[in-house]
């Protein structure tokens, strides 16, 4: 006989009160009605729950004016809850190649402070990634006002990291190897640390940017200095079981090919990133090794030689063009063709690479409306990580406001 499930008071208390701080995180402020309408819960759930919620100092009530195509009568002003700036904080960063990136936010998604760390990230010693890390964070922490904990940390890294989201197991921006992100940072700021392929915080970012436009299945490339990718696929950013997966720049293109910053030879990275772009146009040797630092101030002025007419420009673009093509084809030849998200200083030069990746594409099999594929571009990287790792960070404490865990409910 098979045994019946049986819903227990907590995991339904759990679920309601996620139900509700999952509606005020879409929307930002919401009355008691509106809460009802949303979640579907009794208007009596929702009042015993918010009174909960506000007594635990996890929401805050404000008053709620009435706008244009609102359902509010008129009259007088409703009061809207909202999710409470002083119940938890997080800090989240972007790891990229000579540069950390910090920014922490309240519990209601504002930002509080921002830091930043330049550095030669490939010339420094052992340990200085992970110090230079911890500066910003405490930068962040210090300014503005002291936060109140919870806190959680959440890391964007170029690289590859482990499926646990502990450490970042091998880098194009560091010679150091198995960096324990996790363990150290938790150790010192005594608050959860999750790190995350930068690609996939990309994906987070864009599905919270543009809830409707990416709500299906996606693929989001990176076209910076190297080259990444972030795939969102049934409802979740798609993992390895072990690690981050998905090195979309590293797949083989030209066996034997061009050299790529990872020591490899022929990646679609060696002929799609930036430098490789730049080595291609100025005629350089494909075994020329990649220049250590970012190259989009020198993306502009090659990309409006290459829009003037034929030359090395335009066909260093071409080829990268082909080489991104080719890895989409490998890819939607595994699964089924999605819309694509360019991200990136690189997306800026869709159009000169545009021809040759629908080219690439339509050669495949099931692939014949390669050029009805949507493409849509995102120039700033930088944003999407943060803001990727801000909803996750931000999701990960409304779970344990939702299970009670700073306290029972009155």
């Amino acid at each position: 006989m098979a045994l019946r499930k049986v819903a227990r008071p907590d995991d339904l208390r759990r679920q309601n009160r996620g139900l509700i701080l999952a509606a005020l995180r879409r929307e930002g402020g919401l009355s008691r009605t509106e809460l009802a309408a949303r979640t579907r819960l009794s208007p009596a759930s929702v009042s015993t729950i918010s009174a909960a919620l506000l007594a635990e100092g996890i929401l805050e009530e404000a008053m709620q004016e009435e706008t244009p195509g609102s359902t509010l009568k008129r009259g007088r002003p409703q009061v809207a809850l909202r999710p409470d700036p002083r119940a938890g904080t997080a800090v989240v960063l972007s790891v990229t190649l000579n540069q950390i990136l910090a920014r922490r936010i309240d519990y209601a998604g504002g930002s509080v402070a921002e830091a930043a760390r330049r550095f030669d990230s490939l010339a420094a010693p052992p340990g200085a990634l992970l110090e230079a890390t911890a500066d910003a964070i405490r930068e962040t922490l210090a300014q503005g006002p002291t936060p109140r904990a919870p806190i959680r940390i959440s890391l964007g890294v170029q690289g590859v990291t482990d499926a646990a989201g502990t450490r970042m197991i091998w880098s194009p921006v560091t010679h150091e190897r198995d960096i324990p992100f996790a363990a150290r940072l938790e150790a010192e700021f005594a608050a959860p640390v999750f790190v995350a392929n930068d690609c996939a915080a990309i994906v987070q970012g864009l599905r919270n940017r543009e809830p409707k436009r990416h709500a299906g299945d996606f693929a989001a490339i990176l076209l910076s200095h190297g080259v990444g990718m972030g795939l969102h696929l049934q409802g979740a950013p798609f993992l390895g079981a072990r690690s981050s997966a998905m090195e979309f720049g590293h797949m083989v293109y030209q066996p034997e090919g061009a050299l790529c910053r990872c020591g490899g030879r022929g990646c679609v990275e060696a002929y799609a990133g930036s430098y490789a772009i730049l080595r291609r146009a100025r005629g350089l040797p494909d075994q020329t090794p990649p220049e250590s630092g970012e190259d989009h101030e020198a993306q502009a002025p090659l990309a409006a030689l290459a829009r003037a007419g034929p030359g090395p420009e335009r066909e260093a673009f071409e080829a990268a063009g082909r080489a991104i093509g080719y890895g989409l084809r490998n890819l939607f030849t595994l699964l089924d063709p999605t819309p694509v998200a360019l991200v990136g200083a690189g997306s800026l030069a869709f159009d000169l690479m545009e021809p040759e990746i629908r080219k690439a594409l339509a050669g495949a099999t099931g692939l014949a409306e390669a050029e009805d594929l949507e493409f849509s571009l995102h120039p700033d990287e930088f944003s999407l990580i943060l803001e990727g790792g801000a909803a996750a960070a931000l999701r990960a404490l409304d779970e344990e406001a939702a299970a009670g865990a700073r306290g029972g409910e009155a």
